[in-house]
């Protein structure tokens, strides 16, 4: 999977989800960590990818706009270090791996994972 992950992610996780066969970019390895958010989801949107996350505004954004790409994973467990990030990530993609690639909103949280399909609407909120 195409992965962008945002500022206060460990950098390092990266080259744990390359080993693990994913294409993983940092923004602050490319050159966009003082990026703005729809700066970050413009360039998810154009090279495909999924962005990853701990801020709730990219989640907000996409209810906005209605947009129905790209994918954001937003992480709300605080202090991951890269290991537990790629792990964590690791679960989260094979569990929600096909919703992820139609488009969907991704909240986790250390008991449970919320899932919502883009574009949003009032029908699209999913249990997992």
């Amino acid at each position: 999977m195409r992965l962008l992950l945002d500022q206060g992610l460990p950098r390092t996780t990266v080259a744990r989800l390359t080993a693990a066969g994913h294409d993983a970019v940092h923004v602050g390895d490319i050159g966009h960590a003082a990026a703005t958010d729809s700066a970050i989801l413009e360039l998810a949107r154009t090279q495909d990818r999924v962005v990853v996350t701990l801020d709730a505004d990219f989640h907000a954004e996409m209810a906005l706009t209605g947009a129905a790409r790209p994918s954001v994973i937003r992480i709300r467990i605080e202090g991951l270090r890269a290991d537990a990030l790629h792990d964590l990530l690791e679960r989260v993609l094979t569990r929600c791996r096909a919703d992820i690639n139609a488009g969907a909103l991704v909240s986790v949280e250390v008991q449970r994972i919320r899932l919502r399909r883009l574009p949003l609407t009032r029908a699209t909120k999913r249990p997992t």
